[in-house]
């Protein structure tokens, strides 16, 4: 892998989400907007936000990231652009380790962007410090730009990356922690659960707004960062140069 190859890669990503004012949108300004929905759907019952409003910070990042990294690289092959740029001596850690450079930069902003709303506009209450929470927040989404990069490889259609949902954030989100502690699952359950790396990212985020410290809050959280290391290095593997 050669750095000034990524780093070209990375600005020619962020150069066309620029020049994309709806990705723009998406990316940076429907999380806070999710997040303050939830917000006031539960704004008359105490309490309620400050149980769940900390997952869902984990959630919709996750999810956007996810669906908006596996359509633009699937798109990325389907033009034969990335065939173009795989004769030059760019090579595939590069492209892939590129994206992942830009889309976490886009993660960096869009945690600060919900974070903030959350906290000072929606009244989120966090017992530890607000950076930490940021912290996983831009590890979701670094791990939404992982798995959406390695599920772009084994997709032929935009319409098909999308389908990777179902098989691979839904199931999270049922046995992640989200709707019920996960210690209160069927015990098959919980032990798929132990699993599934959002299932750590909500962990990551209970710990934070209860005010935990130590390993409570870093085992989850090396948890993720190796499951995204993982992907990125399954994607880089499988990427295959144009879709047939």
């Amino acid at each position: 892998m050669n750095p000034a190859r990524t780093l070209a890669v990375a600005a020619r990503v962020l150069r066309q989400l620029s020049h994309d004012a709806r990705s723009v949108v998406l990316l940076l300004v429907a999380p806070p907007l999710l997040v303050g929905l939830f917000a006031w759907l539960f704004d008359e019952q105490d309490g309620v936000f400050d149980q769940l409003g900390g997952p869902i910070l984990a959630l919709f990042p996750f999810i956007l990231m996810f669906v908006v990294t596996s359509v633009t690289t699937l798109r990325e092959r389907r033009s034969g652009t990335l065939e173009r740029l795989m004769t030059t001596p760019l090579g595939k850690a590069d492209f892939i380790v590129g994206y992942a450079l830009a889309f976490g930069l886009i993660a960096v902003v869009q945690a600060v962007f919900t974070v903030a709303y959350a906290v000072l506009v929606c009244g989120l209450t966090v017992e530890g410090p607000v950076w930490q929470l940021g912290l996983v927040a831009v590890l979701d989404a670094l791990l939404g730009t992982a798995l959406g990069l390695l599920a772009s490889a084994f997709a032929r259609t935009e319409f098909q990356a999308v389908q990777f949902m179902p098989l691979v954030v839904i199931p999270q989100i049922l046995v992640g922690g989200l709707l019920m502690p996960r210690d209160q699952m069927p015990e098959v359950l919980y032990n798929i659960s132990n699993w599934l790396p959002l299932s750590y990212a909500v962990d990551a985020v209970n710990a934070v707004t209860a005010g935990d410290e130590g390993w409570e809050l870093w085992k989850p959280l090396i948890v993720i960062a190796c499951v995204s290391l993982a992907a990125l290095v399954l994607a880089s593997v499988t990427l295959r140069r144009r879709t047939p």
